[in-house]
């Protein structure tokens, strides 16, 4: 399977979220990846339900949303409303893990768990086979612009081992600090999907970066 690129509208241009949209609909992007933030699971906050609702009818791409919130499965209908493809919460925030997937999964969507730099990828041995997606944090999650964590590249070939172990289809994620160069290290060791924020919306010709990463 080609790797996806999922830009991150975090680091779009807020005053003018058409024109950003515009832009990802005619690129080569896969998906368009949505955090939430909610100031109490991560030191900031970023946008809601009401700018997911509205790009539901103008967003062609798939929607990857990231809930770096506390207690996510109380909004798993909210997400699901605004036409998620991806629903991505945290192992961190999550006590009843399998119980928050399978709603995920009832809900309509491809169910996702994200791990915190920290997590170890052992915590999730006995439910990848049920997850679609395991997205791993290149960076403190919360704010975008933040350096590459290098034991990341490490981390990612180990869960491409599990996976493979398991003989299970999940994908993965990798999200901050994304650029050629991480990208390309990421991609050899099994990545699936790269999320990339500043390093698309901040270039001169953010079409031409997100078709640089595709051809990877």
């Amino acid at each position: 399977m080609k790797h996806k690129i999922a830009p991150s509208l975090l680091a779009a241009n807020f005053m003018n979220l058409q024109k950003e949209i515009e832009m990802i609909n005619a690129s080569e992007a896969d998906w368009l990846h949505l955090d939430i933030m909610d100031g109490v699971f991560v030191p900031n906050i970023s946008f809601g339900f009401p700018v997911i609702e509205s790009l539901k009818n103008h967003c062609t791409k798939p929607l990857d949303v990231h809930l770096m919130i506390v207690e996510p499965q109380k909004f798993i209908p909210e997400v699901a409303a605004c036409g998620a493809y991806m629903m991505n919460v945290h192992y961190e925030a999550c006590i009843h893990l399998h119980r928050t997937v399978a709603a995920i999964k009832e809900a309509g969507m491809k169910a996702g768990v994200t791990l915190n730099p920290h997590t170890p990828i052992a915590l999730l041995e006995d439910i990848l086979c049920d997850l679609d997606m395991v997205l791993l944090m290149s960076v403190d999650p919360g704010y975008g612009g933040q350096h590459f964590i290098e034991h990341s590249v490490d981390k990612t070939a180990r869960l491409k081992e599990m996976i493979l172990r398991q003989g299970t289809d999940t994908l993965i994620e990798v999200d901050g600090g994304v650029n050629m160069e991480t990208a390309k290290r990421l991609l050899e060791v099994g990545a699936d999907v790269l999320v990339a924020g500043n390093f698309v919306f901040r270039a001169d010709d953010p079409k031409q970066v997100i078709r640089d990463l595709k051809d990877l």
